[in-house]
């Protein structure tokens, strides 16, 4: 009789970058194959304690990258424990990758909003290529943070967007007048209010030709989803409990 498979996979994490005192990028490196779509999300465990995660890296990628948020006990669970791995530290995965939050096709114009973690995804779909593929449709990306330096992934979407003249990046800074913020030059605002400037682009867009993306903080993403559900086609990703 065949031995039947484990629901894991081990992993071994080969890198880590703390992004600031309570974010950080994690590579992990499975021991097997593991196969996901761009956008789709990977249940990571520590001691049988187990939570969701978006995948940063593309499908073509041979690590698998998470960009995870501390939140503290009691309310935080896995990623207290998550934040105190090293490099060589163990992990497991979900053998299947999971979520329905993916890039779709047949839209021109694709609109993608985040807040800091909720970039992951997006990230992803890019990355992997086919959201850049066609030059007739159109991406706008807007990644709201309320401090600078939790924009992890700016530069690299910036160079995207300077080699892409379909794919516009804004990041948008929701405190501007915190210390921390100083000298910043670029779009301030909650991002659920300054991404609709786009729509002075595209004034007939509607559920055939615009789809409009939300991922991260719950209150955005149901925000939006009030909003413009019933005037745009629209996907969701609201992040779990950590």
């Amino acid at each position: 009789m065949q031995e039947k498979k484990s629901k894991f996979i081990n992993c071994k994490i080969i890198k880590r970058v703390d992004v600031t005192k309570d974010l950080w990028k994690i590579w992990l490196e499975p021991e097997e194959l593991f196969n996901f779509e761009a956008g789709q999300y990977c249940t990571v465990g520590v001691d049988g304690l187990e939570r969701p995660y978006s995948i940063a890296s593309s499908p073509k990628e041979s690590l698998i990258e998470l960009f995870i948020e501390l939140v503290p006990p009691p309310d935080g669970k896995l990623t207290p424990v998550l934040h105190n791995l090293k490099s060589g530290s163990n992990v497991t995965i979900r053998r299947k990758a999971k979520g329905l939050f993916k890039y779709k096709e047949g839209f021109t114009n694709h609109i993608m909003v985040s807040t800091v973690t909720g970039m992951a995804p997006f990230v992803s779909m890019i990355r992997e290529g086919k959201v850049l593929d066609d030059l007739n449709r159109k991406i706008w990306v807007y990644e709201g943070a309320s401090y600078i330096n939790e924009f992890a992934y700016d530069k690299e979407l910036e160079l995207y967007s300077k080699k892409n003249s379909n794919l516009f990046f804004t990041p948008t800074c929701s405190r501007p007048d915190e210390p921390e913020n100083n000298g910043w030059k670029g779009a301030v605002g909650r991002v659920n209010n300054i991404f609709t400037s786009v729509f002075d682009e595209i004034p007939d867009a509607n559920q055939e030709n615009t789809i409009l993306y939300a991922c991260g903080h719950p209150e955005m993403v149901t925000e939006l989803s009030k909003k413009y559900s019933d005037k745009l086609s629209f996907i969701e990703e609201k992040f779990w409990k950590p």
